[in-house]
């Protein structure tokens, strides 16, 4: 199984960001990448919705005969992981916001978190918020709209702009010095964003750990790739506009268009 895939799945192009830390960490391992834009976003579905999709995705990526699966989606992870793992034999990767390391590193004891609807009110979400945030001012934003205009190709235009400045204010407003991004497509907005915070305020995703993550459980299970063949990267969208996630991707890959 060491030669077969490391499945990647999102609720759109916005996993393409995990794809990369995963690629540059592991650039012998072959790669097949599911993007479900036809029902993005998640974050707005209702938990049972969140879970069928996440199955389908799964059985796909598994009939694909990949070896371990990453769910590039932090409202995905929160709402299904648990089900996924207690139903297949296949090690899965979740993906949530970085609330441990903002917290333990914050100075002015207040940190913002932008993400998904479905990822805020995640039982997941507020366990790990409860555990690392005694005492610490947590100012939670979602993050409406933010998808869709990503999975537009609406990602550089004044209305995204306009959107963040709107999410911010509260944030700032409270002083934070920690903007936790809690979505696979939010690290696409870094540019705007950098160019939007006062200089002291960092900003975290999650996207290094979790190839991090991916490498130690393929270590675990003896199935990093360690045959000298060249790797596949496939990726696969279920709408017809292949255009947004090939730029996002960059010239070296090819995205398909699967009905899914």
């Amino acid at each position: 199984m060491q030669k077969n895939s490391i499945g990647i799945f999102d609720s759109g192009v916005g996993g393409t960001s995990i794809f990369k830390e995963i690629h540059a960490l592991l650039p012998n391992e072959s790669t097949i990448y599911l993007a479900d834009s036809k029902y993005a976003p998640y974050g707005s579905k209702t938990k049972n919705e969140i879970i069928d999709l996440s199955i389908k995705n799964t059985e796909f990526l598994i009939d694909n005969n990949c070896k371990i699966i990453v769910i590039a989606c932090n409202t995905a992870t929160t709402n299904a992981i648990d089900i996924l793992r207690n139903t297949y034999k296949i090690p899965f990767i979740g993906i949530e916001p970085a609330i441990k390391p903002a917290a333990l590193q914050t100075q002015t004891k207040a940190i913002g978190i932008l993400a998904t609807k479905g990822t805020l009110s995640s039982a997941l979400f507020h366990k790990t918020t409860d555990l690392y945030t005694n005492g610490i001012k947590v100012i939670e934003q979602v993050g409406e709209g933010i998808v869709q205009l990503i999975e537009n190709g609406d990602l550089h235009t004044p209305k995204m702009e306009f959107l963040l400045k709107k999410y911010l204010q509260p944030m700032l407003a409270e002083n934070i010095d920690y903007l936790v991004l809690g979505c696979t497509h939010y690290p696409y907005l870094m540019p705007i964003l950098l160019n939007l915070l006062p200089k002291h305020v960092k900003i975290i995703d999650s996207g290094l750990a979790v190839a991090k993550q991916t490498k130690s459980v393929l270590e675990q299970y003896n199935l990093l790739n360690s045959i000298g063949k060249k790797p596949n990267n496939d990726f696969y969208i279920n709408i017809k506009n292949t255009a947004v996630m090939q730029s996002l991707l960059g010239g070296n890959f090819n995205v398909k268009h699967l009905d899914f």
